[in-house]
């Protein structure tokens, strides 16, 4: 298993094999199926900061109950028990399952539309589309001021009269000495 060429000859007819799915229909509802499943593709299977204590022997770790309030427990396992978890983690250069299948990017759109009309769901309201925001509305956002106050007096208010166009330098204000 050290040795990379070993590991991957060793690891290769899986990838031919003919496998046989057995699915049966889950107890909670398709809802705890993708709440199961949002749990089990979008993490790890076990990460470093879970790891407590190895002796050589047995591994300390801590894991969520989640029969229980998601409550934090600790359990302790021999180094070979362990090996379960570890089954977990995927080598380098294969993907998670959310990467596949029924919610794959490309397939995304069309698989939603059939989930929802199996699952009897009405699609969410179209969202308005969202109004054109300038640096200047998202500069008074974020920080309170705004750009469109004048610096003098701070009460005016700044207004744009001509738009610049690349390449071309801005124009120079008026002359005072003509007069106008």
């Amino acid at each position: 298993m050290r040795d990379p060429r070993a590991f991957a000859a060793w690891l290769a007819p899986a990838a031919h094999a003919e496998w046989v799915v057995y699915a049966k229909p889950p107890f909670g509802g398709a809802a705890q199926v993708l709440d199961y499943l949002g749990r089990y593709t979008h993490r790890v299977a076990i990460s470093n900061n879970r790891l407590l204590r190895f002796d050589g022997d047995s591994v300390l770790f801590q894991w969520k109950d989640y029969r229980h309030e998601a409550r934090h427990k600790t359990m302790t396992l021999t180094a070979d028990e362990f090996r379960r978890f570890l089954l977990h983690v995927l080598p380098d250069g294969f993907k998670r399952i959310r990467s596949y299948g029924w919610l794959a990017s490309c397939h995304l759109a069309a698989r939603l539309v059939t989930c929802r009309r199996l699952l009897g769901v009405e699609p969410p309201a179209a969202a308005s589309p969202p109004i054109a925001e300038d640096y200047r509305d998202r500069y008074q956002r974020l920080t309170g001021k705004s750009l469109r106050d004048c610096p003098v007096c701070g009460k005016g208010h700044m207004v744009r009269i001509e738009g610049g166009v690349p390449g071309i330098l801005p124009r120079a204000p008026p002359d005072p000495s003509h007069g106008h």
